[in-house]
């Protein structure tokens, strides 16, 4: 049991474990589960004898204290999925070592690059070994650097009793990146009392606020007949749905917001002249900002409804997750020893707010508390995804470190 962590991501990344959202299963891909036995080997030779995949495709694990302080039980946690938005098959890693500065190009189709002007983070990788795909295909570092980060400081934990430190948790997730990633976990199986997702972006950075989260689905029902026979009668609903989602402002999109400002996001549109329907994504770290684009949403489709007398359309609103930091708060220590380990990996902390959710989202409020620490990734969900050995190793530390400081401070 030799293996670094950027063996173990290197191994990981080329099992093909994309989710699939249309799916009405649990995991929604049974190919998820290749790395869940994957896992479950190597958490068994590692010696921890009651690791196991569930039906559902959730990997548990246990590391048993080695300190007699009832120190509270706490649980690291990845997602084996990787996200539907670009393919997930046949990666072929590439590795670009002691990186000396500038673009990197993608050797499996050159027009993708990485360059330095759209991803900042390089700068502080002059000398790093920096893993990328060949542009084919996402890398996988969201979360299988997570995932590698948290198998390697559980070998290193197991392997030295001398570290001291209370009952451990693992926890490998299913279907993350289509929101079902704890709809089936077992909490009571999981026994943890706090929880740190290792699912961040830039070393350094513990993250204790996420996103709030809505789904909006859209339904415009036309007045549809033969185009032969259609003036002044007709009203494609097709049409109407596309002036909708034309009229969504500018500043109040993705492409148009960063920091605290959330986002109207039109995710799908999809139908007939008949009947249409238009699926959008609300975020905000505020529930009053939730509500305020509920309500922009609604005014403008009843303006555009209003020149279509004979349509109508519905709205549908879903709660999808909560920002995270109405419970964190409630628990300091949480952070407080995160960031106290990150410095003792040799980092500066830098607290963050997640423009997005994670696993520890909708834990947080199902009773687990959970904050979210970087795994390194940059470029999440597109084929310039990339992350650096070095950054994973400070990865692996901050876990080791933050297991010690938890037994220290009880």
């Amino acid at each position: 049991m030799t293996d670094t962590v950027l063996d173990r991501f290197l191994r990981y990344v080329v099992i093909d474990t994309q989710s699939d959202g249309a799916s009405p299963t649990q995991p929604s891909t049974a190919k998820q589960k290749d790395l869940g036995h994957v896992l479950v080997a190597e958490l068994l030779a590692m010696g921890l004898d009651d690791a196991a995949m569930d039906e559902n495709g959730y990997v548990y694990a246990t590391i048993p204290a080695t300190t007699d302080k009832d120190v509270p039980v706490i649980c690291f946690c990845a997602h084996m999925d990787t996200a539907p938005d670009f393919s997930g098959t046949g990666v072929k890693p590439q590795i670009v070592r002691n990186y000396a500065g500038g673009d990197i190009g993608l050797v499996g189709d050159k027009s993708r690059v990485i360059r330095v002007d759209e991803h900042p983070e390089l700068a502080n990788q002059i000398g790093n070994d920096i893993v990328t795909s060949d542009g084919t295909t996402l890398l996988g570092a969201d979360d299988k650097a997570g995932v590698a980060e948290i198998m390697s400081a559980a070998q290193i934990l197991v392997s030295d009793p001398s570290l001291r430190h209370g009952t451990i948790k693992l926890l490998f997730t299913p279907d993350e990146e289509i929101g079902r990633g704890v709809d089936k976990v077992d909490l009571n199986r999981l026994g943890a009392r706090f929880a740190y997702t290792m699912d961040g972006e830039t070393a350094g950075t513990i993250e204790d606020e996420t996103f709030s989260a809505d789904g909006i689905e859209i339904t415009i029902t036309g007045a549809a007949m033969h185009p032969g026979f259609a003036k002044d009668r007709m009203e494609n609903a097709i049409k109407i749905a596309s002036r909708i989602v034309a009229q969504l402002p500018h500043d109040v999109a993705p492409e148009g917001t960063e920091g605290r400002a959330g986002f109207v996001h039109p995710v799908g549109i999809a139908g007939s002249m008949e009947q249409a329907v238009i699926t959008l994504i609300v975020r905000d770290f505020a529930e009053a900002g939730l509500a305020e684009k509920h309500a922009m949403v609604e005014e403008i489709a009843r303006g555009v409804l209003a020149d279509y007398p004979r349509s109508h359309y519905r709205i549908a609103i879903k709660q999808q997750y909560r920002n995270m930091k109405k419970v964190l708060d409630q628990h300091p220590e949480i952070v407080d020893n995160a960031v106290e380990a990150i410095r003792r990996a040799g980092m500066t902390p830098v607290r963050g707010s997640i423009r997005g959710g994670t696993d520890g989202s909708r834990l947080s409020f199902m009773g687990l508390p959970c904050a979210n620490i970087f795994a390194g990734g940059h470029a999440f969900h597109s084929p310039l995804e990339w992350v650096s050995r070095q950054d994973m190793e400070k990865a692996v530390a901050t876990i080791v470190e933050l297991a010690r400081v938890w037994e220290e401070r009880t």
